[in-house]
């Protein structure tokens, strides 16, 4: 890349992707994107001041990318270079359900759209004859996309120190609970109500700590953990508290949905957003939290109450006080970010149809009924 001009790299993490974003991240010549259509304008908007930038996203993110792929990048004719991570590819049986349908048509997209294309293999590793051939699409100003296999790139460099995540404990602080511990404290508080958690680990730990058929464990389609929130609190009473349970990066790939919470007040829903400043399932890239104050967000676009806590006590007391009072709320929980190994998804134990009808049927038996003014 470097030997190509590219002197930067911005992008949404994937694990395929874990060694160059950490070296790059090292003399912060990486940019963490709040999503991958951001990534690509972010690189769009270097071109535009003569400078390369790479992109690194992974396929299910692919969607998000379209957009300004379309109508930004190729009616601008503006040259930009992705690497893709092929989840789901060849065999999508062979990964987490959620990339099966992605897995089988990120080339497919990509054709139809009529940007160029090459393939990165773990046994067909040429990248620089790839990179000799982008150079012909990127120099009459159309994009360049190389789908990378699992394997195919190097991952994480031992010692290096630019991919951890920055919300671990400090100087004489106490060191910060882990979300497992969190989630083991507030259960009991949660009980028979629907939960809605984010994709990654937190689905995972809430998985292993207890199964429960009022849980909706997401798989993919992350950032959007807090809009299906907000779809089933505006559909049940207000006398129904609806708990999500989120994360810093999944937040922060869609912050507007707060705005919309907001604005719709669903009286009837917590947001619980547990924040280590990393993208942890991917390998603990960093977020940009450290430097977001999402309490004040949530004031801002509308949240009746916004509280930031990390001690266990605290976080079960605030909990309790805005499941009995009317919301919406938001509770930022900052947890220590590891490595640490992850328990197994819940579809380990049941397909994701499964997940949905199970959540469904007890939705319609034991939460509270919608409201008649409820359009």
């Amino acid at each position: 890349m470097i030997a190509h001009g590219f002197s930067s790299a911005t992008g949404v993490p994937c694990s395929y992707f874990a060694g160059p974003i950490e070296w790059l991240s090292r003399d912060k010549r990486y940019v963490p994107a709040a999503n991958e259509g951001a990534a690509l304008a972010i690189a769009a908007g270097a071109a535009l001041a003569g400078s390369r930038t790479a992109v690194f996203a992974q396929n299910s993110g692919l969607g998000n990318l379209i957009n300004p792929l379309a109508s930004l990048q190729m009616t601008y004719d503006i040259p930009v270079l992705a690497f893709v991570s092929l989840r789901g590819w060849p065999d999508p049986s062979q990964d987490e359900p959620q990339h099966a349908v992605m897995g089988q048509a990120t080339a497919r997209l990509l054709d139809a759209l009529g940007a160029a294309r090459w393939l990165l293999t773990a046994a067909a590793s040429d990248l620089d004859g790839i990179l000799d051939e982008a150079e012909r699409e990127l120099a009459r100003g159309r994009p360049a996309f190389v789908l990378v296999e699992k394997g195919a790139i190097a991952g994480v460099v031992e010692g290096g120190e630019g991919g951890e995540g920055g919300a671990g404990g400090a100087g004489d602080l106490p060191p910060l609970c882990t979300r497992a511990q969190v989630l083991r404290a507030i259960l009991p508080d949660l009980g028979d109500l629907p939960i809605i958690s984010t994709t990654g680990y937190t689905s995972r730990e809430l998985f292993a700590l207890g199964d429960a058929d009022n849980h909706f464990y997401m798989q993919g389609s992350m950032g959007h953990a807090a809009a299906i929130g907000l779809g089933l609190s505006h559909t049940l009473s207000d006398a129904q508290p609806v708990v999500v349970l989120d994360g810093d990066g999944a937040a922060l790939m869609h912050l507007g949905t707060m705005s919309t919470i907001g604005f719709t007040a669903p009286a009837n829903m917590v947001h619980v957003l547990f924040d280590n400043g990393s993208y942890e399932s991917t390998g603990s890239q960093a977020t940009t939290s450290p430097m977001t104050d999402f309490t004040q967000i949530g004031l801002a676009c509308g949240y009746r109450q916004a509280r930031e806590c990390s001690e266990l006590g605290e976080v079960q007391s605030a909990l309790r006080l805005m499941l009995s009072t009317p919301g919406p709320h938001l509770l930022v929980v900052r947890v220590a970010s590891g490595r640490g190994t992850a328990p197994p998804r819940a579809t380990s134990a049941m397909s994701a149809p499964e997940m949905h009808r199970r959540f469904r049927s007890w939705v319609s038996s034991h939460a509270e009924k919608p409201c008649s003014r409820r359009t």
